[in-house]
């Protein structure tokens, strides 16, 4: 990341809305006087973390953030219990859309698609002990931004989190030189016969895909990562020769490790770093949990995939079969995909259900 900036002085100004301030006023945090803490408080009355939290009930929505005007949020940390982080849908709408630009679950989000705290240590997300999601994705608009939760479950969710965000003159501008954040969740399960697994399918207008995360469950025996991603710049997908302008070399590859993340000896082997990593191994205990399960991310901070009018994205699921044959394979693959567009809203995906959400 590029800190030369860090000391510069601007003409701007910093908000944060949480629990304790719900719309970031100037001087608006602390005032509560109910809250999920009111209890705890009762000896110490307003100021002393009256209102840390939000419980949101089943099936219903919850705005995290309604902010006026332009601005960039510039952090956003959250938590809630890990069996909630399938079930809780995220969701961003950029200067009035009625589409959201961000629709996932949450946990997906923040790289942790199992269920499972795994530890993140990279630029743009860190999760810590134990759930703590932090997202430092730039999030620019233009004229206002929403941010929801919906809660899908059939329990009520309790909720922490903060949003902090920049306004100014400054800010404005640079508003309107950014592209919207966007994040796309797809899932194959499984993935049919000889087919790819999609994360992004003809996404129109001008942009810069950013990021990939991918919650990759194994449904055989063996190796699994020998497929390609390709992405389909600027007409690619529509050719009647359909070939992709950039393919990669292997699923380990693209995500920036080598030869099946094995080190001998050791296996499969985990790590984070600021761009890219391989974060999450989920072993078969002998018991129940009987499937290999990966959690895998890949950053495009500094190397982002410019497109101009379209973008399509997929990613191949390959093992290997007798006579070192590649073998088509039907694995739960579930991909979060971030990108920069133009346009507040675009194509995307229907909204999941409790069904397709659930880790099974």
């Amino acid at each position: 990341m590029d800190l030369s900036a860090i000391g510069r002085l601007r003409d701007v100004s910093t908000r944060s809305i949480s629990p304790e301030n719900f719309d970031g006023s100037k001087g608006g945090g602390g005032r509560a006087t109910e809250g999920t803490g009111a209890q705890c408080a009762r000896d110490l009355g307003q100021g002393w973390k009256v209102s840390p939290s939000v419980e949101i009930g089943p099936g219903e929505k919850f705005d995290v953030a309604r902010i006026e005007g332009a601005g960039k949020i510039t952090h956003i940390w959250l938590t809630t219990h890990r069996d909630h982080w399938r079930t809780l849908l995220l969701r961003a709408f950029w200067d009035g859309a009625s589409e959201p630009a961000i629709e996932t679950p949450v946990g997906d989000f923040f790289g942790q698609g199992w269920g499972q705290f795994a530890q993140l240590s990279s630029a743009l997300v860190a999760v810590n002990p134990n759930g703590g999601f932090n997202s430092y994705w730039p999030m620019p608009f233009r004229s206002g931004a929403h941010l929801e939760l919906e809660n899908l479950s059939d329990v009520p969710v309790v909720v922490y989190y903060q949003v902090t965000y920049e306004v100014g003159d400054v800010v404005t501008q640079e508003a309107q030189d950014s592209g919207y954040l966007h994040a796309q969740w797809r899932r194959s399960n499984p993935l049919p016969d000889a087919t790819t697994h999609v994360l992004l399918d003809d996404v129109r207008g001008k942009g810069q895909y950013v990021g990939t995360y991918i919650a990759w469950g194994v449904n055989s025996t063996g190796w699994w990562g020998e497929g390609e991603i390709k992405f389909y710049l600027d007409g690619d997908a529509a050719a009647q020769e359909r070939f992709p302008t950039i393919a990669g070399t292997g699923t380990e590859d693209y995500f920036g490790g080598a030869w099946n993340f094995d080190v001998p000896g050791q296996g499969y082997t985990e790590f984070s770093t600021p761009y890219l990593g391989l974060h999450q191994v989920i072993r078969p205990d002998g018991l129940y949990a009987s499937q290999q399960r990966f959690g895998m991310y890949r950053w495009h901070a500094v190397d982002p995939i410019h497109f101009d009018t379209d973008l399509t994205v997929d990613i191949q699921a390959l093992g290997w079969r007798s006579g070192h044959r590649y073998l088509p394979l039907h694995d739960d693959i579930a991909s979060t995909a971030f990108f920069y567009l133009d346009a507040a809203s675009t194509t995307r995906p229907a909204t999941p259900s409790v069904d397709a959400l659930e880790i099974l």
